[in-house]
C-alpha cells in the first residue's frame, strides 16, 4: 500500500509521469503515454490489494491480541474492539474525506499526495517498530486449499456407509484434537474424513497419507462453520446495497438549499460524513456510556447478543429507506408546484438538511449490523478462520455494489418501457426515486423477515450461555459433561 501511494505521489511530482497540460487556446489535450498510464494504474492495484490485505487482516489481528478464551469477559473485550475499531476507521474516512481533500483543494495535488504517503509510511514504521509486542499465528496451510479437500474428498466418498454411533477411531483427526467424531449437522461432508484403511491412509506420524483421499475432522468442522454462518451473512447484502446509494443523495442535496448560514453551505457530496458521525457517536456512546448505565442499573454486567444487533441494523435500514422515499416524494413535489419539472437543476426552497435523518439512520444500521456481524463471524468461526471471519463483511460489500448497479438497471428497463421516463432518470424532478427507494423499503422489509427465519435456525451463538466452546471444539457444555460422567464411571 506504501508503494502504491509513492507512486501515485510520483505521478504529481515527475513532470514526465503525466500528459502535458492542455493548450488553452486550441482546447486540444494530449492522451497519456502507455507509459504514464501504466504507472498510474500500478499505483491503483498495489493500493488496492495493499487495502485488501490490511483491512480484514488488521481487524483479525486485533481481535487475536484480545482474544483470551479463559477470561470470563472476553465477549465484552472484544465486542467493544469490534466496535472502536469501526468508529476509528469512520473518523479517519472523515477525515480523509474533509482534511486530506481540503488540502489537496487548496496545496494542489503535490502536496496533498505527499501527505497521505507520508502518513502511510509513519503506520508502517509503527507497526513494525511495535512488531515484537505482537501475539503473532502461524497458520499451519490454506484454509481455502482445506476446503477444497474436504468437498473433493466427500464427493469421492459418497458411496461409503457411514460407521456405527459407537464406533471409534472410525474417523480421522489430529493428535492434538478433543474432537473425536464430526457433528450430525451437513452429514454428507463426513465421509471425506472416514478412515478406509488405516494402513494407507495414516501417516506415521498420525497424519493423512494423501490430504486428497483423507480429511481431518477439524477440515470438515471448519467448512460446516463456514457453510454455517452464510445464511446470516446473506441478510447484510441487502443493508449494503442501501449503504452503496450514494449518486441519488447527492442529486437531491444539489437541488436543495445547502446553506448553513448566509455565507456557508455544505457542499453536495459531504453529506455523507453524516453517515460516518452517527456511526462514530454511536459506537462511542454504546461503549462508554449506555452499557455501564445499564449495568449499573442492573446490578450485573449488561451487553446486547450479536443477533440482536444485527437485527435492530437492518430495521433500522428498512427505516432509513423509508424515510429517503419520504423526504424525496416532498422534495420532487415541492419542485414540480414551483415549475422545475424540466429543470433538476435550479435550488429549491427546501432545506438540504431534511437528507441528514436518513444519512443518520444508515450510520446507525451500519453500526449495528456491520459491528455485530463482525462480531459475529469472529465468534463463530473456528480460531484458524479469523482472517476468514474479518473478511466476511468486506466480501459482503462487494457483492453488493455489484448488486446495486443491477438492481438499478433492472428497474430502470422496466420502468422505462414504452418510451416513458424511467425511475432512475438522469433529470431527478422527472424521474421517481421516491418509487425507487420504496422499491427498496419493501425489500429491506422481506430481508428482516428473512434474517428472522435464518436467526432461529443458526440457533445459539457463541455468546449465549448454553454453548460454552463456541464452534472452535464443536462440543456443547450437555457433550462436555457427558464425556465427563463417561470417564468418572469407567474409572469407578
Amino acid at each position: 500500500m506504501l508503494q502504491g501511494m509513492i507512486l501515485l505521489w510520483l505521478t504529481a511530482m515527475v513532470p514526465e509521469s503525466k500528459p502535458p497540460t492542455c493548450d488553452l487556446l486550441t482546447q486540444r489535450c494530449r492522451s497519456p503515454t502507455a507509459a504514464q498510464m501504466s504507472l498510474l494504474i500500478s499505483s491503483f492495484v498495489l493500493i488496492s490489494i495493499g487495502a485488501g490485505g490490511v483491512r480484514p487482516c488488521s481487524l483479525a489481528f486485533g481481535a487475536d491480541q484480545l482474544d483470551r478464551r479463559d477470561n470470563p469477559k472476553n465477549d465484552r473485550v472484544l465486542e467493544s474492539f469490534f466496535g472502536w475499531y469501526y468508529a476509528s476507521a469512520a473518523i479517519s474516512v472523515l477525515i480523509a474525506l474533509t482534511g486530506i481533500v481540503y488540502i489537496q483543494d487548496h496545496l494542489g495535488y503535490r502536496v496533498g499526495f505527499g501527505v497521505s504517503a507520508i502518513l502511510m509510511l509513519l503506520s508502517v514504521l509503527v507497526f513494525f517498530i511495535a512488531s515484537p509486542l505482537y501475539l503473532k499465528l502461524n497458520p499451519s496451510k490454506s484454509l481455502l486449499t482445506g476446503f477444497l479437500q474436504v468437498m473433493v474428498v466427500a464427493y469421492k466418498n459418497r458411496n461409503l456407509t457411514f460407521p456405527l454411533p459407537d464406533s471409534t477411531g472410525s474417523y480421522h483427526h489430529r493428535r492434538d484434537s478433543n474432537i473425536a467424531a464430526p457433528t450430525h449437522k451437513l452429514r454428507f461432508l463426513n465421509k471425506a474424513c472416514i478412515i478406509k484403511n488405516p494402513g494407507q491412509d495414516i501417516a506415521s506420524d498420525g497424519s493423512a497419507s494423501n490430504p486428497w483421499s483423507l480429511c481431518a475432522v477439524e477440515q470438515v468442522e471448519e467448512l460446516k462453520a463456514l457453510i454455517k454462518v452464510l445464511p446470516l451473512w446473506s441478510t447484510g447484502i441487502i443493508m449494503s446495497i442501501n449503504l452503496s446509494q450514494n449518486s441519488f443523495p447527492v442529486l437531491q442535496a444539489s437541488s436543495m438549499d445547502r446553506h448553513l448560514t448566509t455565507k456557508f453551505q455544505i457542499p453536495a457530496g459531504s453529506y455523507g460524513m453524516f453517515n460516518i458521525i452517527s456511526l462514530a457517536l454511536w459506537v462511542i456512546l454504546y461503549d462508554r456510556a449506555i452499557l455501564p448505565m445499564a449495568s449499573k442499573l442492573k446490578g450485573k454486567p449488561v451487553r446486547f447478543s450479536v443477533k440482536l444487533r444485527m437485527g435492530i441494523g437492518l430495521f433500522l435500514t428498512c427505516l432509513a429507506m423509508a424515510v429517503s422515499a419520504v423526504v424525496e416524494n416532498a422534495r420532487r413535489r415541492k419542485a414540480i408546484r414551483e415549475g422545475f419539472l424540466n429543470n433538476p437543476h435550479t435550488v429549491l426552497n427546501m432545506s438540504a438538511l431534511w437528507l441528514v435523518p436518513q444519512f443518520c439512520l444508515n450510520g446507525l444500521a451500519e453500526a449495528f449490523t456491520a459491528i455485530g456481524q463482525t462480531e459475529f463471524f469472529y465468534s463463530e468461526l473456528p480460531k484458524s478462520m479469523s482472517s476468514i471471519a474479518a473478511a466476511l463483511f468486506g466480501l459482503g460489500l462487494a457483492v453488493a455494489n455489484l448488486l446495486a448497479s443491477v438492481v438499478v438497471r433492472i428497474i430502470d428497463d422496466i420502468t422505462s418501457r414504452g418510451g416513458k421516463e424511467g425511475w432512475v432518470s438522469s433529470n431527478i424532478n422527472k424521474g421517481r426515486i421516491d418509487s425507487y427507494y420504496w422499491v427498496l423499503t419493501i425489500l429491506s422489509v422481506i430481508n428482516l423477515l428473512y434474517y428472522f427465519v435464518c436467526a432461529w435456525a443458526y440457533g445459539p451463538c457463541g455468546d449465549q450461555p448454553t454453548k460454552v466452546t463456541r464452534a472452535r471444539n464443536g462440543l456443547r457444555i450437555e457433550e462436555l459433561a457427558n464425556l465427563g460422567t463417561k470417564e468418572m464411571k469407567g474409572k469407578a
